[in-house]
């Protein structure tokens, strides 16, 4: 498939390369143009967050087949299931302050 920006295939890095110099070029002008995705109009402004919206969807996939894959080996990606309590204990436990979500990974 042509990427709608130059017109060029691109897969894996190449695309990445190409949706994000895309990005890097819009000045405000640009973001209430209009652009169509299967034949609806967006603004510029819509259609990225139309795409923001879409990943999400995809990596959601992505998790559900690793985790049919790997079953009972399956390490969660975020709080196990009937850990949240102690989750909560361990976090509330701490005095407030300011840091990364990431940082206690």
């Amino acid at each position: 498939m042509e990427c709608s920006s130059c017109g060029k295939p691109h897969t894996g890095y190449a695309s990445w390369k190409c949706l994000f110099g895309t990005l890097k070029s819009l000045n405000e002008d640009d973001l209430n143009k209009i652009v169509y995705i299967r034949n609806m109009g967006h603004s510029v402004t819509e259609a990225i967050n139309r795409q923001l919206a879409h990943y999400p969807y995809h990596i959601g996939q992505i998790v559900f087949i690793g985790k049919m894959a790997q079953n009972n080996d399956w390490n969660s990606l975020s709080i196990p299931k009937g850990k949240s309590s102690s989750y909560n204990d361990e976090k509330f436990s701490k005095e407030k302050r300011i840091v990364h979500f990431t940082d206690d990974l």
